[in-house]
């Protein structure tokens, strides 16, 4: 009996090596097809993943080009249109400076919402008085002598303002010739 199973585990056994032979091979080449393609898809899918990346960021910055562009456009707009309303604030400063008594006090009141609305826009004045002449906030549109130093703003002829951080309007000044050009010019004249 043991020759029997013997026998019959050996011809299973060679059956087994011949089964590997044919179809060993077979499952070997299929195997690494497979691995091959696998490893194709998975670099295909990175790529892909990669260029969906790029396209999200392309997204991304074209909105906040998009958003930058529309704020830039708000600002202009609002610009325009406040420099216009800058000939109404004169006014006020005209009309209040002729007026007197309760039309005084009712037009200042005026002034002042008016001017707070602006404000909230991101209007701002230039500060001059007794400041030093600077060319990128002021216009000098004459000199006087005065026992200020030299340079400094002395009056302030028409109100500047910014926008937002920008100069929409230099003030138009009066600056001091100041004290040495006064000195100079007294002893040229004795």
């Amino acid at each position: 009996m043991k020759n029997g199973k013997t026998g019959e585990k050996a011809e299973q056994s060679a059956e087994k090596t011949k089964a590997e032979k044919i179809f060993g091979g077979e499952i070997k080449n299929e195997t690494e097809k497979l691995k091959q393609q696998l490893e194709e898809y998975g670099r295909l899918a990175e790529e892909r993943l990669n260029q969906l990346k790029y396209l999200q960021a392309d997204i991304e910055n074209l909105r906040k080009r998009y958003e930058k562009e529309k704020q830039e456009i708000i600002e202009t707009a609002n610009e325009s249109l406040i420099k216009e309303l800058l000939v109404v604030l004169d006014s006020f400063d005209a009309a209040i400076k002729i007026s007197e008594g309760e039309s005084k006090k009712g037009l200042l009141m005026l002034e002042k919402k008016f001017f707070d609305v602006l404000v909230e826009h991101g209007l701002e004045e230039i500060e001059a008085i007794g400041k030093q002449f600077n060319p990128e906030f002021h216009e000098a549109l004459c000199k006087e002598f005065s026992k200020k130093q030299d340079n400094e703003i002395i009056e302030v002829i028409q109100k500047g303002y910014t926008l937002n951080s920008k100069v929409i309007r230099p003030s138009k000044v009066k600056i001091s010739r100041g004290l040495k050009d006064n000195i100079k010019l007294k002893t040229t004249i004795d």
